[in-house]
C-alpha cells in the first residue's frame, strides 16, 4: 500500500465477514491437528505464503506465531530458498511445494505436478488441510494488504 493512502480496514468495516474468516482459519488449524500436522509446519505454510504475496503484516504476525511454535531462526531466515536446503523434512517440502503452487496457480501441468508430489507424501487429510490454510492464509494477505495493515516499529 501507499504511504499515506486513505485507507479501509476490510475487517473493522465488514466485521462479520471478516469473523467467518477467521473461523474458517480456526476450522483450518483444528483440521491440521487432526490430521497430524503440527503448529510448526503450518506457521511455515503461512509465512511462505504470506512471503509470496509480499504481505508484511503476516509476515511480521507469523514469523512470531512461528517463533512460539519453536521454530528456529536460520530456518527462517532461508525459508524463501527452502529447495536450496536440507533443512525441510519431506512433509514440510511437501506442504511448502503445494504452498507454492496454490498461491501461484501456475500452468496446469505444474500444478499437477506439485500435487502429484505431494500426494506421494501427504495423507488425503493433510493434503486437504494444507490447501485449505493456504486458501485462508491468501484470503488474509489480500485483507491485510488492501486494508493498509502496519507493522509499526516497538516502542522502548
Amino acid at each position: 500500500m501507499t504511504a499515506g493512502r486513505d485507507v479501509v480496514y476490510l475487517d473493522k468495516q465488514a466485521p462479520h465477514a471478516y469473523q467467518a474468516l477467521r473461523d474458517v482459519a480456526k476450522a483450518v488449524r483444528t483440521a491440521a491437528r487432526e490430521a497430524g500436522l503440527d503448529r510448526r509446519l503450518m506457521e511455515l505454510v503461512n509465512l511462505r505464503v504470506s512471503q509470496l504475496n509480499g504481505c508484511a503484516y503476516c509476515l511480521d504476525l507469523h514469523t512470531q506465531a512461528a517463533m512460539s511454535a519453536g521454530e528456529t531462526q536460520r530456518r527462517l531466515a532461508v525459508l524463501s530458498a527452502w529447495r536450496a536446503t536440507e533443512l525441510f523434512s519431506p512433509t514440510e517440502r511437501a506442504a511448502l511445494r503445494l504452498a507454492e503452487s496454490v498461491t501461484t496457480l501456475p500452468d496446469p501441468e505444474a500444478l499437477a505436478h506439485d500435487y502429484t508430489a505431494a500426494r506421494a507424501v501427504l495423507t488425503d487429510a493433510q493434503l486437504s488441510t494444507v490447501v485449505w490454510a493456504v486458501i485462508t492464509m491468501n484470503a488474509f494477505n489480500r485483507v491485510s494488504i488492501m486494508s493498509g495493515h502496519p507493522v509499526r516499529a516497538e516502542t522502548p
